[in-house]
């Protein structure tokens, strides 16, 4: 299943409402279970970006929806990147032309 690593930062409203971020992840974690997917990890971080999320996702359309579903509510923008773990990058790369 696709990996996607996503950079978040809290939008002025999220830090108003950050007492209520385990909730919304929550519930982020049950859509993407619903979707065929699953939160890998989470952390909060210190530094450029306020959180990193790892998730997987059963393709590139569902991994949209989801993000978009999640942004449009207002707390948090994002920078998702689709995440080729060691076996799918040494397929990847055997796969070069010299």
């Amino acid at each position: 299943m696709p990996t996607y690593i996503s950079l978040v930062n809290l939008t002025e409203q999220g830090a108003r409402e950050a007492k209520n971020a385990p909730e919304r992840l929550r519930v982020f974690d049950e859509a993407l279970r619903e979707a065929g997917g699953r939160l890998v990890n989470f952390y909060l971080v210190m530094g450029q970006f306020d959180y990193i999320v790892i998730t997987e996702a059963p393709d590139d359309e569902t991994a949209a929806r989801l993000i978009l579903s999640t942004i449009a509510q207002g707390s948090l923008r994002t920078q998702t990147m689709r995440a080729f773990p060691r076996d799918e990058f040494e397929h990847i790369a055997r796969g070069l032309r010299s």
